[in-house]
């Protein structure tokens, strides 16, 4: 077969004809970018694409981790150029915020096609809460127009949020107003501390 390279040559011309179609249909997958920055309550990390926003990360107990997490999250590299405008627009928003400068951050684009349609919509919901106010898991459920019974689905999209802070699922609890687990970095005590910052009325267990 002339023009394929030495190596193919052992391969049959319907294999190697095979072989080469895959390589050449094959996308170039490009890492989207993130950086790290500093806040009150420590170094977060945002990750982003042409779309929106791919993830973001609350304050490990170390920068490597928060990287590392991200990273994980977003499929993300660390950014080699300054991050675009409105990037450093919503950093700018999350800075404020965690000094206790409150900022909606609800409009905040983001890349839904990295999440299902059902946390998509669950997240939609989550977005609506408003800082100091909170809703149950079962009220996220109620206005999706589920039953009760939906309530630990919705738990279950909340625990996988790429995006918490930006999707305040710290403004979720459970029934009965008390403050149960929450998956980004620190537990139960982050989601206090940013319901605290916030003004949130709160019932410990």
């Amino acid at each position: 077969m002339p023009g394929i390279p030495r190596p193919f040559s052992a391969l049959g011309g319907l294999a190697c004809r095979c072989l080469l179609a895959v390589m050449l249909a094959a996308p170039i997958v490009t890492a989207m970018p993130h950086v790290l920055f500093p806040t009150k309550f420590g170094t977060c990390g945002i990750a982003w694409n042409d779309t929106g926003l791919t993830g973001f990360q609350l304050p490990e107990e170390t920068e490597a981790l928060t990287e590392q997490h991200l990273a994980k999250k977003a499929r993300s590299l660390l950014a080699t150029e300054t991050p675009p405008a409105w990037v450093q627009g919503v950093i700018d928003r999350v800075q404020q915020h965690l000094e206790g400068t409150l900022q909606d951050l609800s409009g905040t684009v983001l890349d839904w096609s990295r999440v299902t349609d059902f946390q998509e919509a669950v997240y939609r919901q989550t977005q609506a809460i408003k800082p100091g106010y909170k809703k149950s898991y079962g009220e996220i459920a109620k206005l999706m127009a589920l039953g009760h019974e939906a309530a630990r689905a919705v738990g279950v999209a909340l625990a996988t949020n790429p995006w918490p802070l930006i999707v305040p699922c710290h403004r979720v609890v459970s029934a009965g107003d008390k403050m149960t687990g929450f998956s980004a970095p620190g537990g139960v005590r982050t989601k206090t501390r940013l319901l605290t910052l916030e003004g949130a009325e709160l019932l410990s267990e």
